[in-house]
C-alpha cells in the first residue's frame, strides 16, 4: 500500500538565530518523526497562503502544528487582543484556509496545541485568551522542558474517537500552552477535560478532524502514538 503523503506546517521565524539577516522556516524533527513511525511521508508546508489550494490537492493528511503564536481573536468574534497574545498572521491566514479546503475534500486533519485550537475557531468556537490571567482556578499549563514527561492528567470522555485507542480511561500528557478553548464549536465534541475543566481534545463526528492540546509527537504515553497511527490509517482509507 502506497504511504499516504502528510503535508505538517511549518513556522515563520524572523531574522536571528538560525538565519542571521533573513526569514527562516522552522519545524521541530519530532513532528517528522511521528509520521513516518507511523507509516506516512511527511512534507513541510510554507505558510503562504497562495499555495493553500494546491498543497490541499497534493496531500493525503494536513497535520497544523503549534508554536509561539496564537489564533487571531478577530476569527471568534473578539475585537481586544489580550497583551499576551502573539500573532503570525499570514500564518494564521494559510492555516485556516488549508484546513478548510482539507476538510471539504473530506481529508484527515490532525490538529496540535495551537492546531487544535484553530480547528476549533474554523467551527465557530473561541478561545481564552490567556489562561494564567483569566481563569485563576486553573492548574499551570505551561510545564518547563524537557517535555517528553507528563505534566497533568487528562480524562478521556465517552463515546469518543480517542477512547477507542486505549484501554485507559486516565492518562498523563504534557502541556505547553497559554491559551485553551472558551466554547467548543457547534459541530465539534469535546474528547478530554484536564482536571480543572480546561477541553484537552475535539473531534468532529462525521470525519477525521482531531484536535489534541497536548503534544503527542514527545512520545509520553501510549495514546500519542496511537493518535499518529490512526491518523496514518485514515489517510489510507
Amino acid at each position: 500500500m502506497r504511504r499516504p503523503i502528510i503535508g505538517i506546517t511549518l513556522d515563520r521565524e524572523e531574522p536571528g538565530g538560525y538565519a542571521n539577516t533573513v526569514p527562516w522556516y522552522a519545524l521541530r524533527t519530532n513532528y517528522m518523526d511521528s509520521i513516518a513511525k507511523a507509516g506516512g511521508v511527511p512534507i513541510a508546508l510554507p505558510p503562504q497562503e497562495t499555495f493553500a489550494e494546491s498543497h490541499a490537492e497534493m496531500i493525503d493528511g494536513l497535520v497544523v502544528t503549534g508554536g509561539y503564536f496564537d489564533v487571531p481573536p478577530a476569527y471568534y468574534g473578539e475585537q481586544e487582543i489580550h497583551p499576551t497574545v502573539n500573532l503570525k498572521l499570514e500564518r494564521s491566514a494559510f492555516e485556516k484556509k488549508i484546513t478548510e479546503l482539507c476538510f471539504q475534500h473530506k481529508k484527515p486533519i490532525l490538529g496540535i496545541c495551537g492546531g487544535m485550537q484553530l480547528i476549533n475557531v474554523i467551527f465557530g468556537g473561541s478561545l481564552t485568551q490567556d489562561i494564567p490571567s483569566l481563569l485563576k482556578d486553573a492548574l499551570c499549563h505551561k510545564q518547563k522542558p524537557p517535555y517528553h514527561k507528563g505534566h497533568h492528567s487528562i480524562e478521556l470522555k465517552d463515546g469518543t474517537f480517542l477512547e477507542n485507542l486505549t484501554s485507559h480511561k486516565t492518562l498523563d500528557v504534557n502541556s505547553v500552552h497559554h491559551q485553551c478553548i472558551k466554547e467548543v464549536g457547534p459541530s465539534l465534541k469535546a474528547g478530554a477535560i484536564a482536571p480543572d475543566g480546561i477541553v484537552e481534545a475535539i473531534e468532529h463526528p462525521h470525519q477525521y478532524c482531531l484536535g489534541v492540546q497536548w503534544h503527542p509527537e514527545y512520545d509520553v504515553c501510549e495514546l500519542d502514538q496511537a493518535i499518529f497511527t490512526s491518523f496514518i490509517q485514515a489517510c489510507q482509507k
